[in-house]
């Protein structure tokens, strides 16, 4: 077998900004006149963040990794550390007998009443229903609303950067590409809600069609969560994003950690004229293959309100849909039986023993 020989491809990225551009960038943020009050300061902190850019000082807080780690004097960021510690401390809750079942309900819509559309979402309203009917059977739920993205200040997930099509064990559980403090790429959302699915027994997914996908929100925490599903817990093993260093490691064989795997979930997905049953689908194969178990066919649901009805009446359509609204109930009563027979080591899963040929 002749050896593959490791080559990294270059040549796409940008030149870096010019000092002007870098600097009408950085004061767009800064529109307001009220600002004007400590422009001087404003103009020091720039020089500040100029520097910090054309020195790339990503992760400008960092301690040496220490033991446990491929590499113990790596410099580790201080931030993804604590980001790590955070899911190690809700893999040990969600595994401790003692604790309380617990399951994530994720409203998926980009929509509230604090932004501008207005009037806050179906999603929202359905989430409720979901978050109601667990708690009957004594489940803690833990109540995720994407759309705080459009409405809260400093709120985002940051988008996916590939890692993992250049090597998987680029690829950092938890992601280390954020925050990256040179680019002003900071206040990422995700070190919350990594130990917020690892703290979980169960996911439920409530979701509106956007043009036949799923919202931007819920797309952008997706692609985020690739790093659950075969990513490196040791970002010393790699220096950090040494592209050549990761081929290496992944070349040298790679078990492909699926660190979500084993909980179980549900989903509802609800459009007003196409698009239902395909994005059912996506959300179903996406976390089938990050090793999650269905609730059962009742557990997955597809629905459209107000079909071809007027947007202004959309609310009203779904007060008087009290079949979809049963529906939606038994996703969640589909949930808790399953977390209840998975913590009872009774939920079935027959290919959880059978080795795949192809583990990416």
């Amino acid at each position: 077998m002749t050896e593959t020989k490791i080559r990294v491809r270059k040549g796409q990225a940008a030149d870096k900004l010019s000092r002007e551009t870098f600097r009408v960038r950085f004061f767009e943020k800064f529109k307001d006149p009220a600002f004007k009050v400590e422009a001087s300061a404003l103009e020091r902190i720039e020089v500040i963040a100029w520097d910090g850019y054309t020195n790339h000082r990503k992760a400008p807080q960092t301690h040496p990794a220490g033991p446990g780690y491929a590499n113990p004097s790596y410099d580790l960021s201080d931030e993804w550390r604590a980001a790590s510690e955070a899911i190690r401390v809700a893999e040990r809750q969600q595994k401790d007998p003692a604790s309380r079942s617990r399951v994530l309900v994720i409203s998926g819509g980009d929509r509230n009443d604090g932004t501008c559309p207005g009037e806050m979402s179906k999603t929202y309203r359905l989430s409720r229903l979901v978050i109601d009917t667990l708690k009957e059977s004594n489940i803690e739920c833990d109540d995720l609303d994407l759309s705080r993205m459009t409405s809260e200040y400093g709120k985002q997930i940051h988008p996916c950067k590939g890692c993992v099509s250049t090597a998987m064990p680029l690829c950092h559980w938890p992601c280390s590409c954020y925050p990256n403090h040179s680019l002003g790429q900071v206040n990422d959302w995700m070190n919350e809600l990594y130990p917020r699915w690892s703290a979980a027994h169960g996911i439920i997914i409530v979701t509106p069609v956007y043009w036949y996908q799923v919202p931007s929100a819920l797309k952008l925490l997706i692609d985020r969560l690739v790093c659950a599903d075969g990513g490196n817990p040791d970002p010393s093993s790699t220096q950090g994003k040494d592209a050549e260093k990761a081929k290496e490691v992944e070349l040298a064989g790679w078990p492909y950690p699926k660190h979500l795997a084993g909980r179980t979930y549900g989903l509802v997905v609800h459009g007003d004229v196409a698009g239902i049953e395909g994005v059912r689908r996506s959300l179903s194969d996406w976390l089938d293959w990050m090793g999650l178990i269905d609730a059962g066919k009742q557990a997955r649901l597809d629905r459209y309100i107000g079909y071809y009805k007027p947007y202004a009446t959309s609310h009203d359509e779904l007060d008087q849909d009290k079949n979809t609204q049963e529906e939606v109930r038994n996703v969640a009563r589909a949930v808790a039986v399953a977390v209840s027979e998975l913590r009872a080591g009774k939920l079935s899963q027959p290919d959880a023993k059978v080795e795949s040929p192809r583990p990416k």
